[in-house]
């Protein structure tokens, strides 16, 4: 949550932290702002709306400075407001914008508070500031950097901060623990400026050398230099490396939102990751999977959101295919309750961004337990996720800005029917004619998403009944079931319709009741061996008088009639038929959103990115 940027020049820093935030804001849009040294004054421009307003403000305001931070806003502690909104000041001496949230605030700030410091905000984030200006002002600190440091251990929580100060203008220092920070190196005419950013996609086309700061580490940033020291206070290289953070993926083109373009980018994102892969085999998870893989006699799951859903598909996959037993954990949930750890289980953790703090926090916890054997599935190779596990597979989706996840998740599928496969062959139990048609499939699986997209128009069609509706039922079973739950978690973040997915055969224990003719009802139908059983929910939902749309094969014999709207899909896809049902349903959740007119890549309330708790 929340997207960070901060550099330290010799030139107009502002229009690379404006452009920074506009990149980074899907991490957070409740609120954004500036501040800036200008003629030996801090100075900052702070609002509620959206970066493209902020951007025209401080235009209109003359907000320029070599020196700078920028901020935009998921609200943790206090509402969206511009007294809540960052950078916060201290005194008019210490600027300060900062990710996460300081568990320990209130003692803080109890503390500050009987210092003689008054808080204009209500955020955890203000007592960072007064924090590191009452240790700025003491004898015995030498610099800004010093005052970071000492301030950042009595911080308790996740933080990624950056911070600078009136009294030393060419001077920029960050610390990061739980949250992400980069640390960016100019290059060529930019050579001689440095940067912090939550992301390295905020830094695109100003530099591609990045520094990944680590837990613990507090950066200190000027000019002519940068140096780190790590928790214990030692000086530190961390390596710089190079990044291909593709400008491109966060411009929009030729579509209206975000969501739509990652929408239609799941072909190519699918096609390039499986561009790497030759064939089942445990190399494709780290060079130490091989020796791994055949110690294994179970899988835990970590995920949360749209990922979780993706390791419930897996759990299908993995003991049907693998034969091996898999526990799914919602992440939030698993670091804190009483869990039997199996050693010799796979534990395997899924997110878009490798940094989301309950599933990294859920790793960290089952490492505590004894867990030796670590899998990260995930979109960034450098993600903090990645790091921390031992083995990983790097789904190749291509930034994804829309907060809805849509390529991520179908990514994520295609990276854990692989993992399935592997298991199984590592097992025995996946001969060459089995390998050689998964191949097949997976290497077909581009051209037939493609084929889905090509619904569209009549998805659009449905989206008008839908966007009169505020609630809606989505329905599935077996491997499908997953799927209607990610359906209706699209539906509900991007248009707001209240919705719920059940297990079609729940219907008779408690749904039914809800079922109206004002109620859609959609309806995931593969041609599979459930689809008898499913045929007889929907006569349930028919005798109702309830009205349902379903997204059917076109071969499952199911047909349109009074009450019952059909569309369908090319054809039946076997054990990737998941991949190919959730993207009707991303497109329906799309256009039912646009309909209603709300905010589909941002919308209310959430952000991409969940780095807090």
């Amino acid at each position: 949550m929340c997207g960070i940027v901060g550099g330290v020049a010799s030139r107009d820093i502002v229009p690379v932290l404006v452009e920074g935030l506009r990149r980074l804001e899907y991490r957070g849009y409740d609120s954004c702002g500036v501040a800036v040294h200008r003629q030996g004054e801090l100075v900052r421009s702070r609002s509620t709306q959206r970066v493209a307003e902020l951007k025209a403000q401080v235009e209109h305001e003359g907000v320029a400075g070599s020196t700078g931070i920028s901020h935009t806003r998921w609200a943790t502690h206090g509402a969206p407001s511009t007294s809540n909104a960052h950078p916060h000041f201290s005194s008019g001496e210490i600027a300060v914008v900062h990710n996460g949230i300081i568990e320990n605030y209130e003692a803080l700030r109890t503390e500050l508070q009987a210092l003689g410091y008054v808080f204009e905000s209500q955020t955890d984030t203000e007592v960072i500031a007064h924090l590191v200006h009452h240790l700025y002002r003491q004898p015995d600190c030498g610099d800004l950097f010093d005052a970071v440091r000492a301030a950042a251990a009595r911080f308790h929580g996740a933080y990624a901060i950056a911070v600078f100060a009136r009294a030393e203008p060419h001077r920029l220092c960050g610390a990061r623990f739980g949250s992400p920070l980069v640390l960016g190196v100019g290059v060529g005419k930019n050579k001689g400026e440095h940067f912090l950013a939550s992301d390295a996609l905020a830094l695109a086309g100003t530099t591609d050398r990045i520094v990944y700061l680590e837990e613990g580490d507090v950066a200190d940033l000027t000019p002519e230099g940068y140096r780190i020291v790590d928790r214990t206070g030692a000086t530190v290289e961390r390596e710089v490396r190079t990044v291909t953070a593709e400008a491109a993926d966060a411009e929009l083109g030729p579509y209206r939102h975000y969501m739509q373009k990652e929408i239609f980018e799941q072909p190519r994102a699918i096609a390039d990751t499986l561009e790497a892969v030759g064939g089942i085999d445990p190399a494709l998870f780290g060079e130490d999977a091989a020796s791994v893989f055949p110690q294994v006699d179970a899988v835990l799951i970590l995920a949360c959101g749209t990922s979780y859903y993706a390791g419930c598909v897996a759990k299908q996959w993995i003991e049907s295919i693998a034969r091996l037993p898999v526990q799914v954990e919602i992440a939030s949930e698993y670091r804190y309750r009483e869990s039997v750890p199996n050693p010799r289980a796979l534990v395997v953790t899924i997110s878009q961004s490798g940094e989301t703090a309950d599933t990294l926090a859920a790793l960290k916890h089952a490492r505590a337990l004894g867990h030796t054997h670590t899998l990260a599935v995930c979109n960034v190779a450098t993600s903090a996720m990645v790091r921390e596990a031992t083995l990983r597979f790097l789904t190749r989706a291509g930034t994804e800005i829309g907060v809805a996840s849509t390529k991520a998740f179908t990514t994520q599928l295609v990276a854990l029917y692989l993992l399935a496969n592997t298991l199984a062959k590592v097992r025995g139990r996946l001969d060459a004619q089995a390998e050689h048609a998964a191949m097949t499939e997976l290497r077909h699986l581009p051209a037939a998403v493609q084929t889905v997209l090509a619904l569209e128009p009549a998805i659009i069609a449905w989206s008008e009944t839908f966007a009169k509706k505020e609630d809606a039922l989505f329905l599935g079973r077996g491997l499908h079931y997953p799927i209607a739950l990610e359906g209706a978690l699209k539906l509900k973040e991007i248009s707001y319709i209240h919705a719920e997915a059940y297990p079609a055969g729940e219907l008779k224990h408690g749904p039914l009741a809800l079922v109206t003719s004002a109620m859609p009802v959609v309806t995931v139908a593969p041609n599979d061996t459930l689809l008898e059983k499913l045929k007889s929910n929907m006569a349930e939902v028919r005798a109702r008088g309830g009205e349902l749309y379903v997204f059917a094969d076109g071969d499952s014999q199911i047909t349109a009639s009074e009450g019952v709207q059909v569309i369908r899909l090319p054809e039946h896809y076997g054990a990737l038929s998941p991949i190919l049902h959730v993207v009707p349903l991303q497109m329906l959740a799309y256009h039912t959103a646009l309909a209603r007119g709300t905010d589909v890549d941002k919308p209310r309330n959430l952000a991409k990115s969940v780095t807090v708790e």
